[in-house]
């Protein structure tokens, strides 16, 4: 059983068809939101930046929201490997004692991880990193006991109708490297970019991952607008965005799945979970359903994996590392595939 699929808009399948894939055509890798799912991208991941990627010279914009923020940011370290797999470790070990704590004790994970780094990613000569923030607006503009919760009613009532009326109550709020373009266009939603620097990066990265009702937001963030700031995840999910094809370049996306919802607020509305023109250029790499199935309890770590162990923490961190360890397979299917690129595994997206 192959464990990873293959998946491409049709100008990416097109390019792949004609020439097969050079770490030289990427010219984008966006990384979703999803909490836990994102660590079956693990392997991927040091196999593309620590083997991959390197082996061309070409800039390459990284896109995250949520811990796909977190996974960027770790491959601009200087050592993508060993940044990639300590985010592997500390989010596998992360405990919580008291569900109060959670902000906190996940602020000190991400200020230890990044501590004397932050040059690193704001420097990298190569990569130029853009993270996903969603910024209040209106009553959302501070966190509230409960005018939060209305906001969020509203915001998913307007969602409902169109998702650019989403833009009422949240605004998208990009971190990026400065002198960084953004590599996609706006006019989805409101948008507003911000340059990165030494005092905004991890306020930055810590609001890309704060889960409304689960993490506080993150308030009044250097350099950026005034405001309440939440998971980027809120706003692009999956980032289904309309990529901007530089240099007729290819968007490598490793994904957890095959469809790439435009907003978590889309997350139950079906009807835009199919792929549209927007995502032409872009290659996905997903796991295989059935392999899925082969992992413990027969899916993809998840949030619900902090429930269904409670307080056996061992039992959950022993789960995720058995899930991770398997993910190599979907790396070396890759790293296979690469070398005889295969068209009758690249599926139309």
């Amino acid at each position: 059983m192959h464990a990873l699929h293959l998946y491409a808009g049709s100008s990416a399948r097109a390019t792949i068809a004609r020439n097969g894939l050079q770490a030289r055509d990427i010219c984008t890798i966006p990384a979703a939101a999803g909490g836990p799912k994102g660590l079956i991208m693990g392997a991927l991941d040091r196999f593309i930046f620590g083997d991959w990627l390197p082996t061309s010279q070409q800039p390459v914009d990284l896109i995250g929201a949520s811990i796909g923020a977190w996974r960027m940011s770790a491959a601009c370290f200087k050592n993508p490997r060993v940044g990639l797999a300590q985010l592997e470790y500390d989010y596998i070990h992360q405990h919580y004692a008291d569900t109060a704590q959670v902000s906190a004790t996940f602020g000190k994970i991400l200020h230890n991880f990044y501590r004397g780094r932050e040059s690193e990613v704001l420097n990298n000569p190569r990569y130029r990193l853009h993270i996903m923030t969603a910024r209040g607006r209106n009553i959302l503009q501070s966190e509230h006991r409960w005018l939060t919760p209305i906001g969020y009613g509203g915001a998913f009532m307007s969602n409902l109708v169109q998702r650019k009326a989403l833009g009422w109550w949240l605004e998208r709020v990009v971190f990026s490297s400065p002198n960084a373009d953004l590599p996609f266009t706006t006019h989805d939603l409101s948008t507003h970019q911000v340059a990165f620097n030494a005092a905004n990066l991890i306020p930055a990265v810590l609001a890309s991952c704060s889960i409304p009702f689960v993490l506080n937001a993150v308030s009044n963030i250097p350099d950026a607008p005034a405001g309440a700031y939440w998971d980027g995840g809120i706003t692009d999910y999956h980032l289904h965005l309309r990529y901007t094809n530089r240099d007729n370049g290819i968007v490598l996306y490793p994904h957890f799945q095959k469809a790439v919802v435009p907003g978590w607020l889309d997350k139950h509305l079906w009807w835009r979970h199919g792929a549209t023109s927007a995502l032409d250029n872009v290659l996905l790499l997903t796991p295989n359903p059935e392999w899925v199935r082969m992992l413990p309890n027969g899916k993809l770590p998840d949030r619900s994996d902090f429930v269904r162990y409670g307080a056996d923490w061992r039992g959950r961190v022993n789960a995720w590392k058995s899930a991770c360890k398997a993910s190599t397979q979907l790396a070396d299917e890759f790293a296979h595939w690469l070398e005889k690129p295969d068209m009758t595994r690249v599926h139309p997206l």
